[in-house]
């Protein structure tokens, strides 16, 4: 694909919407925004597709459609620099971002080349995070950091054949030369996360590479058949991960030189999923109008999370172009965002507004204008009131998609924002909206402390595990540990104070612990 928006303003320059052709193509579990030619475009789009139900066909997790907010938006942008400045953590290693939250999952990749039936680093990188997507959409139990990026290496290895089979597990060329030259990462360490912390570490390591070699291994092994099956079981009954390994392993040392040995063979085995396994769904393809496109890199931004600050830089070119694009709802709809994002909450709404007026589908537009609405009601006399307007724009988003998981959720909120028990019906609209959005795990947080607050411990484990050992949860998996261990001590629920964990948490993280570089993040948590 051609190289496409450029989303920051201020370091680089958006080239005119006559010398692009911005397109939107639309499928079951995909959007994606480019400025490529429509062909091309669809076959990127069904390429995506047919990864999804390989991936599905493989995992067993069925290929249901989900509701139209709950699928990935996909912005592809000019170059990795490009990502790494949305990201904005000062990572040199970071190559595509995935961002999961209900109602408004995302990814940020880098130009993708989608004629090739191997595919490009890019395409790789989007196909690792949409892994990540659907097995948290999936996971009913926190596998280890080496699992999760493992298993995302070995499906993002994949081959997208002519006659439309899809072939996963494919050699990770990708991570040949970290393999060959970077720091060496042992078995010990992947299967054992408290050796690799406890090791200092210089420069980019091969942790991806060895963590998709050992997993690979142990799915084709023949000698080590059923081992995997039994190391998952051994944790899901409690151990360890190190524990775990060397209980179903033995010598690590051994499965070490079994995997550089696995590693120098001719050839290694990959899954075929047939073409009759895989039925993707039609591509709608729209070309975007000018104002969308001059819209565009304001509303990537706007997507990826901006502080205050930037939010605020941001505004005055959304209102310029809104200006030019005054009967553009999808326009006025990003302009309620930016404003919204910026603290204007009466003038998002009045965005949200016009926009609606002129096309009463724009979900967004509902989404802006209710999170408008309930920050003005924190400060209205007449709470009650207040608050029910502040649900209106949901419940009018409800009506038009069922399925939507933040009318849900903020039906919820209303009662805590109250200081009101939320209702029987609020708490299965909770579960429900963790449902629909089960890799939001901010949700499965809320979803613990309601449980916590009803003195029901078993829920309360239930969601707090998959947060404790998130590999890439930081502040709030430690957060979450500590709170899931307090739960699991039978300390009395009703002595957790929620606001104590987490001062004592950021008292914790004042002290300079520092994070060796080798440690590469491939997703940015963040967002409003």
């Amino acid at each position: 694909m051609k190289r496409l928006l450029l989303p920051l303003l201020a370091v680089l320059a958006m080239p005119s919407a006559s010398h692009a052709k911005w397109m939107e193509a639309s499928s079951d579990h995909f959007v994606i925004y480019a400025d490529d030619t429509p062909s091309e475009l669809q076959q990127f789009s069904l390429q995506l597709e047919r990864f999804h139900g390989a991936m599905a066909f493989l995992l067993r997790t069925g290929n249901a459609v989900p509701s139209p907010s709950n699928r990935v938006t996909v912005f592809v942008v000019r170059s990795d620099r490009a990502v790494r400045k949305l990201v904005g953590d000062g990572s040199q290693f970071v190559y595509a971002v995935y961002l999961p939250r209900a109602g408004g999952s995302l990814a940020i990749v880098p130009s993708v080349d989608a004629t090739s039936a191997t595919p490009s680093f890019s395409m790789i990188a989007l196909l690792h995070e949409y892994a990540h997507h659907l097995q948290l959409s999936s996971a009913l139990f926190p596998w280890p950091r080496w699992f999760v990026e493992g298993s995302a290496e070995f499906f993002a290895s994949a081959k997208f054949e002519k006659d439309g089979a899809v072939s996963l597990g494919m050699p990770a060329g990708h991570r040949l030369n970290e393999l060959a030259y970077a720091a060496e990462v042992s078995a010990t360490d992947l299967l054992d996360p408290e050796q690799y912390e406890k090791q200092e570490r210089r420069g980019y390591d091969a942790y991806y590479g060895r963590a998709w070699l050992l997993y690979h291994y142990l799915t084709f092994s023949k000698e080590r058949a059923g081992q995997f099956a039994q190391y998952l079981k051994a944790m899901q009954e409690g151990k360890s991960s190190g524990d775990a390994a060397r209980s179903t392993f033995g010598d690590l040392a051994k499965l070490d030189k079994d995997l550089d040995k696995y590693i120098s063979q001719k050839a290694i085995m990959s899954w075929r999923v047939p073409p009759a396994a895989l039925q993707p769904g039609p591509v709608a393809l729209r070309e975007l109008s000018a104002g969308e496109a001059e819209m565009m890199p304001i509303r990537v931004r706007s997507r990826r999370g901006v502080t205050k600050k930037q939010a605020l830089e941001l505004l005055p070119e959304a209102r310029a172009i809104a200006a030019r694009h005054p009967q553009d709802a999808s326009v006025l709809t990003a302009l309620a965002e930016a404003e919204h994002d910026a603290g204007n909450d009466d003038q998002a709404i009045a965005a949200a507004d016009a926009a609606l007026a002129l096309d009463p589908r724009q979900v967004n537009a509902y989404v802006q204008k209710g999170y408008a609405l309930f920050r003005k009601a924190e400060a209205a006399t007449d709470k009650a009131q207040a608050y029910r307007a502040a649900r209106a724009p949901f419940l009018a988003l409800n009506k038009i998609e069922n399925d939507h998981p933040l009318p849900l959720v903020y039906y919820y909120l209303a009662f805590g924002k109250q200081g009101l028990r939320p209702s029987e019906m609020a708490v299965k609209a909770l579960d429900r909206a963790v449902e629909l959005a089960p890799f939001d795990l901010g949700l499965r947080f809320m979803r613990a402390w309601q449980a916590i607050s009803d003195k029901q411990a078993d829920k309360a484990i239930a969601n707090l595990t998959p947060l404790a050992y998130n590999p890439h949860g930081g502040q709030s998996a430690e957060m979450a540990r500590k709170l899931l261990n307090r739960v699991k001590s039978g300390e009395p629920l009703n002595s957790l104070d929620p606001a104590a964990l987490s001062a004592e948490i950021e008292a914790a993280q004042d002290e300079p612990k520092g994070e060796p570089e080798g440690k590469a993040k491939e997703k940015a948590d963040g967002g409003k």
